[in-house]
């Protein structure tokens, strides 16, 4: 793939408290993705982005969210997230985009 379709596929590290505690539990690694990535489009893309072995992928769909500014509805897009667990032994140094 070309490097910038990989980044077309995953977009951000999603970072939080919850994404913070399952990276140092479980080698986990949360990512804002495309909306029409697949599970086996994101585990080639990280594994080339990152130079890692990729153990599983599991996919969340976030709904839209209504809200209303100044009175006037709107909503926010809908988006996705990829959980992407890592071999034993492997990481990913997410403020450099590196290998660790």
């Amino acid at each position: 793939m070309i490097r910038e379709s990989l980044y077309n596929v995953v977009r951000r590290p999603h970072v939080s408290e919850k994404t913070a505690r399952v990276s140092a539990d479980s080698n986990q690694y949360v990512f804002e993705v495309a909306t029409s990535a697949s599970k086996k489009d994101i585990r080639q893309a990280v594994e080339a982005l990152f130079e890692v072995s990729v153990r599983d992928v599991t996919v969340v769909s976030m709904p839209a969210k209504r809200k209303s500014f100044r009175g006037r509805p709107g909503a926010r897009n809908a988006w996705k997230k990829a959980y992407v667990r890592l071999a034993d032994g492997q990481s990913i140094d997410l403020i450099d985009g590196e290998q660790a």
